[in-house]
């Protein structure tokens, strides 16, 4: 008999990615027994259109390498090379057809972002394409979170994994970048090196 599949599917800007990404996916690998997660960088973010964001090329790159040395991550180019917007509804009922129904989707994010998830496109789909883990930090008051976000808990789920690394954040990665602070120890070597060849989050004078 064949196995189900267990697919983690790490999405997200990666704007830059750092390690709090990679420690999330890891986390969420081993709790939920994962097979392998795939990251997801986005194509055209459609909850980002007024933000300045790094070219798609930029940060699928980015994630490559930041993701080289783990055998259990992939990254794919699926939401990059999609013209247009980038909805999670799309990816999802994408993979879905791509892997079939005896795989399990699970969709990693931060506690933070999920509860918005029921004003995305199309949410009401979402219980039936996959889990979704919300990564929080030490000291995150998850049953205050629970009652307060009660309804979207009914529609969707979730399931909530603890991420010490997530005090990183790619909004202070950019800023220091820009302010020429360090980002060493941060995200990976080789990422650092990207952003440091190509000039990313510099001043413009």
């Amino acid at each position: 008999m064949r196995k189900k599949l267990r697919l983690g599917i790490m999405g997200g800007t990666f704007d830059p990615v750092h390690f709090g990404h990679l420690v999330t996916a890891e986390e969420a690998l081993v709790q939920f027994n994962l097979d392998k997660v795939v990251f997801m960088p986005t194509g055209h973010p459609a909850r980002k259109t007024h933000a300045q964001v790094s070219s798609a090329e930029h940060r699928y790159l980015m994630t490559v390498l930041a993701t080289a040395a783990n055998p259990d991550f992939d990254v794919s180019r699926m939401e990059v090379d999609r013209p247009g917007l980038t909805y999670t509804v799309d990816t999802l009922r994408a993979l879905q057809d791509q892997h079939g129904p005896e795989t399990s989707l699970y969709f990693i994010t931060g506690a933070d972002a999920v509860w918005d998830i029921v004003t995305w496109k199309d949410a009401e789909e979402f219980s039936g394409l996959a889990t979704f883990i919300a990564a929080t930090r030490p000291g995150y008051d998850l049953q205050a979170a629970r009652e307060e976000h009660a309804e979207a808990l009914a529609r969707i789920r979730i399931e909530f994994i603890e991420v010490p690394a997530l005090a990183i954040s790619s909004t202070d990665l950019r800023e220091r970048a820009r302010d020429g602070r360090p980002i060493r120890y941060l995200l990976p070597e080789s990422v650092a090196a990207y952003i440091d060849k190509h000039g990313l989050y510099r001043k413009a004078y």
